[in-house]
């Protein structure tokens, strides 16, 4: 994401604001999932909304590149209903031992952006185990 222009990187930076806000997350759970700086405190959380980009980390960009896609995925499985994908994100999920979603990906980190991706995106999950590159060393 390096290679983004800076008025993209804040577009991209209040996507993701708006979308973590839709899903109700306090502003310490929105650092602790982005793993924001310890410069980044909680009340200094709104200016990602409107005039600043997110830090240009590598595990930051890693996160929000996480996010985007889960977002993609969601808009995937629910095209003409918005509201269903805040509630599925904030239900208890089978998958997920009965708990939210969001609460997986910001109690468990990095690792519950990965399951809920995989959950979302099978050609994550596939990519992820290696069967990709397995699939076309066959071919």
């Amino acid at each position: 994401m390096s290679e983004l222009t800076v008025e993209e990187r804040q577009a991209m930076t209040r996507q993701v604001m708006s979308m973590l806000e839709s899903w109700n997350l306090s502003a310490g759970d929105m650092i602790r999932l982005l793993q924001l700086p310890d410069s980044v405190k909680a009340r200094n959380i709104s200016r990602f909304r409107e005039e600043e980009a997110f830090p240009a980390d590598t595990t930051v960009d890693r996160r929000v590149a996480y996010l985007l896609r889960i977002e993609e995925a969601l808009h995937t499985y629910f095209p003409r209903n918005p509201e269903m994908r805040h509630l599925w994100v904030k239900r208890g999920n089978k998958q997920f031992g009965r708990r939210a979603p969001v609460a997986v990906m910001v109690e468990d980190g990095e690792s519950g952006l990965i399951s809920v991706l995989s959950h979302l995106d099978c050609t994550f999950a596939w990519d992820l185990t290696g069967s990709k590159s397995e699939y076309s060393m066959a071919q």
